[in-house]
Parts: C-alpha cells; structure tokens; sequence
C-alpha cells in the first residue's frame, strides 16, 4: 500500500481518537451526553476549537498537540485569574492526549464588532471607550499580573530579545520578501536588520508581553473584553502589544484615533511606573514597523507559501499600515536597503489594487439530488464549474429522527461534523474552489458555479454547500449565492 496514503490514513486516526478522547472528557466533566460538537474554524493556529454543548453545559475543547504550549497556557491562566483578569477558566485536561476543555466565551469578538464601530460616527463614543478598557487591561497584564509571573514555563522563549527580532525580521525576509519577489540585496538588508535590532533591543524588556494583542484575540462578553490566545507570551517590551494593537493589519482603526489611544496609554501607565513620553514614543513606532514586518512574514507564509487566500487578502491591509509609516514617521535610524523594499512593496500593492479594478465575482453554490431533479442548470451562459458528488459521505437520512430534517438543522450539522472524513473532505473542496476563487479574480472572470449533489439533495449536499458558502465568505470578498433545489419539500 502507498506510504502516503498510510500516513495520511494515521494522521486522521490520530485526528479521530483526539475528537473522541475530547468528547468523552467534556462527558466526564459535564455528566451529561452531547447535543452538539461544532468545530469552530481557526485562523493562523495549529490548534483544533470544537464549540461541545449537552442540556445544560457549554464548553470550548482543544486540540492542542505541543505539551510546551498547552503548559504556558495553563500557567498562564491560572495566574492571571487569580489576579482578576478576564481570562477563561479552565474546566478540566488530559495532558497525555493533549486535550483540555475551557469557558465558553461566546462568537462576538472586539475585531467582529469594529466595522460598525469604526464605520458609524455615533459609535465613536462606544469605540474608545471599548479601546480605553481594553488598554487598561492591556496594563495589567502587562505591569501588575506580570511582576510575579512564573517565566520559566515561557514558549518558545522566556523573553522577547534580540534572537527574537531577528527570527521575526528573517520570517519576512523568508516568507514575504522572497515570495512576494520584492528585489533586495542580502548583505545590505541584514545591516539594516542588524540596526533596527540595536535601537529596539536596549528597550526595558522586564514586562509581560502578551505577543498577539489584537481585537481577534478580544471577546466581548456583555460589552466587557475578555481575553484569549496568550500563550505565546513572554517578558518584553511595553510598546509591542500596543503596537500590535493599534495597528492591527484589518482593523481599519483612523491615524488620528490611534494617536488618542496612545496618548490614552501613556497617561494611565504613569499611573503605575514612570513614562516618559518622549522616549516612549520614538520605541513605539519601530516596534510597530516590526510588528508590521512579522505580520507580513506570517501572512506570506500562511497565503503565499500554504496558499490559504484570506491571508493573501490581508497583506493589502498590513502594507496599508507600512505606507502610514512611510509618510508619517521619521525614524531615528538609517535602514536604507530595507526603506527601499518597503517603498517597493507600497508600490506593488498599488499596482494591484489598479489592476483589480472594481468588478466582482460571484460564486453560485447549488445543492441538488442525483435521483430527483440532476445536476442545476447553469444559467450564466458560461458553463463549467464544479460538481462535487457527496454520496460518499456518512448519510443522517438513513437515521429516523433525521429524515425530516435538512442539513440547515443543527441536528444534522452536529451528526456531519462528527466525522473526519465529511472535515476532509469539506477542505479539500476549499482548497480546490479557493484556487479557482483567486484565478478568476486575477482573470476578471464575473461568475462560477459549484454544485453538491447528494441521493436525496436534503442533507449531505446542503450541508456541504452552506460549509463552502461560510469559509468563501470568511476568505473573500465577493458575491455568492446559494440555492438549495429541494428547500421547498423539507
């Protein structure tokens, strides 16, 4: 038998027996059966989130395969609950499956919110009284939870220091500069990377930083910010994660807005230890650059090098924060070769945006039954398109209780996400569609359609075809419409 098909075939066992290890933990802490287990979709992390409801009980499981992370996890939070932060608890873990289970925190997260926040001027009020609590946390994570914390349980590394610039400038170099095919010259760029380095690194590091501070990482629970995702922490500089807060890449946050809140910083850190303003400030912008370049790198690795296009869509945000940076800070270092790459990345990034222009694609989603009523008409007059055939899938409507229902019904949604192969199945069709996706909009093509067909066209394909419609909609911007042939019947 091929080896790579025995790999595969360990790889989604071992998937399989973690999803069930976490159903049987979430059992034995509720004591109550499962009515629902909905994985939640992730964005740059290896981690697994499943949303596991009974009658009564509510948790988050994790998937969590790195025994050195899932420990600063649990340090983590533990220490900062018994300081008062708003952090999950913890429910209950099996470390030898690399499984644990914590607090519900709901879907509404601070960056879901910040379009209506940011578009909408009578919510500007709502918005910086929003960021203004948030930094306030933001200091006792920092200041306070972060003078007694325990250091040495840290991952990666217990403190972010000239190796860790230096990773995170050569992860640009390596996986935006080199696939973007930006031109540089080696020497003269790690000259500029070994200058900005020596402004940044005699920085006072002797506070927690949280690493990824950013409204993703941000729920909101009855209009208060709740706090996940820091695991990654470490101790570092003050300025980082406000820098990577006030510049997060699609947060879409106004320059003069930002210059507030940071004024807004300042002035309650004083509150706690001395801050001088004009020091302050000059080390705030160069972490931003550096936030903004290991940003670029993670973007370019997770789109250009793993071909995931939400992350190719997010690289036009991050250079929209480098060209700020171009025409409104004047650094107190000389980094000419990496000024240049910067420029040259502004200026690709508008030749994109041209050649784009402003025409939409839309992406037509069917469901249909084989037996019934066939494959949809295409009715663009283009043909083509995509017809993927889920009858090899497991099928809820040989259950009774299900007969009646349609993959709409969370019954059945529950029943279909239980099962690797429907999860692997519903990726590679991303995966395939995605490309397509990209193509055409680069080509300036206005429609594809893609068809699910199933025995009955009521489950299967409509379930897969509302999964395809979710994650379009979370990765691209354009139009889709869905249709479901057999709605009518159900």
């Amino acid at each position: 038998m091929n080896s790579l098909f025995l790999r595969r075939s360990n790889i989604l066992q071992l998937d399989q027996d973690r999803k069930t290890a976490l159903q049987n933990l979430f059992r034995d802490w509720s004591g109550e059966n499962l009515t629902g287990f909905i994985k939640i979709e992730g964005s740059g992390s290896n981690r697994q989130y499943y949303r596991i409801s009974s009658e009564g009980q509510t948790a988050i499981g994790v998937i969590g395969e790195d025994a050195d992370e899932n420990r600063a996890f649990f340090n983590f939070t533990e220490h900062f609950r018994r300081h008062g932060l708003n952090v999950p608890e913890i429910y209950d873990i099996d470390t030898n499956e690399g499984i644990y289970l914590i607090q519900d925190l709901g879907d509404i997260s601070l960056f879901s919110l910040l379009p209506g926040l940011v578009a909408d001027k009578v919510q500007a009020g709502r918005l910086e009284s929003v960021y203004k609590r948030v930094l306030d946390h933001l200091i006792q994570f920092q200041v306070v939870a972060g003078k007694d914390l325990d250091y040495t349980v840290c991952f990666p590394r217990d403190t972010f220091d000239r190796q860790s610039l230096q990773w995170d400038l050569n992860y640009f170099k390596y996986y935006y500069l080199k696939l973007a095919y930006i031109p540089f010259h080696e020497q003269a760029l790690e000259n500029d990377f070994t200058t900005l380095t020596g402004f940044l690194v005699p920085v006072d590091s002797s506070y927690f930083m949280y690493r990824d501070f950013q409204a993703r990482n941000i729920m909101m629970v009855n209009n208060e910010p709740w706090f996940i995702d820091y695991q990654g922490g470490r101790r570092g500089p003050l300025q980082y994660d406000v820098a990577s807060l006030l510049f997060q890449a699609k947060a879409g946050l106004p320059s003069a807005f930002r210059e507030k809140m940071l004024e807004y910083y300042i002035s309650q850190l004083n509150k706690y230890i001395p801050a001088d303003r004009n020091l302050f400030i000059p080390l705030y912008y160069g972490f931003v650059l550096v936030r903004t370049l290991q940003v670029l790198g993670a973007y370019g690795y997770r789109g250009y090098y793993e071909r995931k296009p939400h992350f190719i869509e997010s690289i036009g945000y991050a250079l929209e924060n480098i060209e700020w940076l171009l025409e409104n800070v004047e650094f107190p270092f000389h980094i000419p070769e990496l000024m240049g790459c910067l420029k040259e990345m502004v200026k690709q990034n508008s030749i994109h945006k041209i050649c784009r222009g402003s025409e939409k694609l839309t992406v037509v989603i069917n469901s249909f039954s084989y037996l019934q009523n066939g494959l949809p008409e295409d009715k663009s007059g283009h043909g083509g398109g995509f017809v993927f055939d889920c009858r090899a899938l497991p099928n809820p409507g040989r259950i009774p209780e299900f007969k009646n229902l349609s993959g709409l019904d969370q019954a059945v949604i529950g029943f279909m996400s239980r099962y690797n192969e429907v999860e692997s199945f519903n990726d590679e069709v991303f995966a395939i569609i995605s490309r397509a996706v990209e193509n055409y909009l680069d080509r300036n093509f206005d429609h594809l359609m893609v068809s699910f067909g199933c025995t009955g066209g009521q489950h299967r394909s409509v379930y897969c075809s509302e999964e395809l419609y979710e994650k379009l909609t979370e990765n691209f911007r354009i139009n889709i419409k869905i249709n479901h042939t057999m709605k009518d019947k159900w």
